[in-house]
C-alpha cells in the first residue's frame, strides 16, 4: 500500500483535537477517537492553507494553560 500523503490529487480533511492540535488526514480513512473534523475534505493546498492560519501555537493547550498561570505567579 502506498503512503496517502503522496497522492497529490487525494482529498484530505484538516482534525483537531482537544488540545487544539491541527492534523492532515486522508478524507478516505475514519476519524479517530479525540478528534474532530475542522475542515471538511478538499484538496491538500487548502488544508495546508486552513492549518497555517489556525494553527499559530504549536504547544498543546494543555502547556499553554500551566505557562500563562506560571507567568501570574
Amino acid at each position: 500500500m502506498s503512503n496517502p500523503f503522496d497522492d497529490k490529487s487525494a482529498s484530505f480533511q484538516v482534525l483537531v483535537n482537544e488540545e487544539g492540535q491541527h492534523s492532515l488526514w486522508p478524507a478516505f480513512i475514519a476519524v479517530p477517537a479525540g478528534w474532530t473534523v475542522a475542515l471538511a475534505a478538499t484538496d491538500r493546498a487548502a488544508c495546508d492553507e486552513f492549518i497555517e492560519a489556525h494553527w499559530r501555537d504549536m504547544r498543546p493547550r494543555s502547556l499553554v494553560a500551566k505557562d500563562l498561570d506560571a507567568a501570574k505567579a
